[in-house]
């Protein structure tokens, strides 16, 4: 049985009021507030978050999403006056990083704003000498897929949304984008581009900060999760198995794999930075355990795959070492694959011993990762944080949970 069909998701709501929710950034990313447990008094408490190494474990490994997120918002002014915001998800027929190379023109899977005063025709932007033509092509329930065609031709799609696009903040940022957010809602690690969504838990790091942890001892290795907008999808079925979870595109290298069999081998812990970081950290546990167990499409990983799966027996270092296998056998040096796993409440984590994290919404599947990790103590958790005026969502202050077996 799923543990879903018993999660009721009105037990993971909150009253979270507008004037907590961050609108900007502090002016000093690691100056933000950190809310910590502290398991020698049984209590939560705060501090500074340039002083997380001190709360930290020893030997920790920290694990960072270094996706970076594309300009994805497109406004289109009609004849009319009618504003026409075109959210770039994902391109179609072709990979993310090919997308971005593409001259000329190209097709991505979109989300369309004020759909309806654009019945027909094509949509037309012209800044800094460039033109940015866009026409619908198909729908497919709520998305539409849009044909998009520029000039000059030398300019391929990631110079076009640079040019004419603007950084997607979160909707429950209430202004429009700033200059400032070209910086801020991007992690000073970020480096591939294709998402939507910042991974927030690692905009309180400086790279002087990294600099400090790593001659303090700390390990920090980067994989790449490309975040959607299906991040922000509220759940709507009064259970959880009535949810529809989100599919994600991730990357690792050889590398850090070879890391976390060397960590598990010393039993020191491994500490995702953002949920993405740990989705991405259980999905490779569990693929690797579909590659011992020979099934098919080791790569992709199905909602509830993981709570169906016999995986006793099968160690991290098992499950890592199946994978090195499958890229040796392709000759390959990083492990590519897409996850819709959901990690809720009665999961048991396989390689993730922790976890940095932003607050989440309210009756969230992130907040249910939370939940998975230290139980009820989310409730009291977030009541802390609420009562101490902490900082909430994308631009808001972090938390450092420990998963303590």
């Amino acid at each position: 049985m799923y543990p879903g069909i018993d999660i009721n998701i009105e037990d993971f709501d909150y009253n979270l009021p507008d004037e907590k929710i961050a609108q900007f950034p502090l002016e000093k990313r690691d100056l933000s507030r950190l809310l910590y447990y502290n398991y020698f008094n049984d209590q939560f408490e705060q501090d500074i978050f340039y002083n997380i190494p001190g709360h930290l474990p020893p030997k920790s490994f920290l694990v960072l999403n270094d996706s970076r997120v594309i300009h994805a918002r497109l406004l289109f002014k009609k004849e009319s006056g009618s504003l026409i915001e075109i959210f770039c998800l994902e391109p179609v027929n072709t990979d993310i990083q090919n997308a971005f190379s593409q001259k000329g023109s190209a097709v991505w899977k979109c989300l369309v704003g004020n759909n309806k005063r654009w019945k027909s025709g094509e949509l037309c932007i012209e800044r800094e000498g460039a033109r940015l033509f866009a026409e619908k092509i198909s729908q497919e329930g709520d998305n539409f897929n849009i044909g998009f065609s520029w000039k000059p031709l030398s300019l391929d799609f990631s110079d076009v949304q640079e040019i004419f696009g603007k950084v997607p903040l979160p909707p429950y940022i209430s202004r429009d984008a700033v200059e400032s957010d070209d910086i801020r809602y991007q992690t000073v690690f970020a480096k591939t581009k294709g998402s939507v969504a910042a991974p927030t838990a690692g905009l309180h790091f400086t790279e002087q900060m990294l600099k400090e942890m790593n001659l303090l001892g700390f390990k920090t290795m980067n994989l790449t999760l490309h975040v959607g907008a299906g991040t922000f999808k509220p759940v709507t079925s009064q259970n959880i198995a009535g949810h529809e979870m989100h599919e994600e595109h991730f990357s690792v290298s050889s590398q850090l794999i070879n890391t976390i069999i060397q960590q598990t081998a010393e039993k020191a812990p491994i500490i995702p930075v953002g949920t993405t970081s740990a989705r991405t950290l259980e999905s490779l546990y569990w693929m690797g355990v579909k590659a011992i167990l020979k099934l098919d499409h080791v790569n992709n990983l199905e909602q509830w795959e993981p709570y169906e799966l016999n995986a006793a027996g099968i160690n991290v270092s098992d499950s890592m070492t199946a994978l090195l296998q499958q890229m040796s056998d392709r000759k390959t040096t990083y492990f590519e694959g897409t996850t819709r796993m959901i990690i809720v409440p009665g999961y048991e984590f396989k390689i993730a011993g922790g976890m940095i994290t932003n607050f989440h919404q309210p009756r969230s599947t992130l907040l249910l990762l939370v939940a998975a990790m230290i139980g009820d103590k989310w409730k009291e958790a977030y009541r802390f944080a609420l009562d101490n005026d902490f900082r909430f969502l994308s631009y808001g202050d972090c938390c450092l949970f420990l998963n303590k077996k």
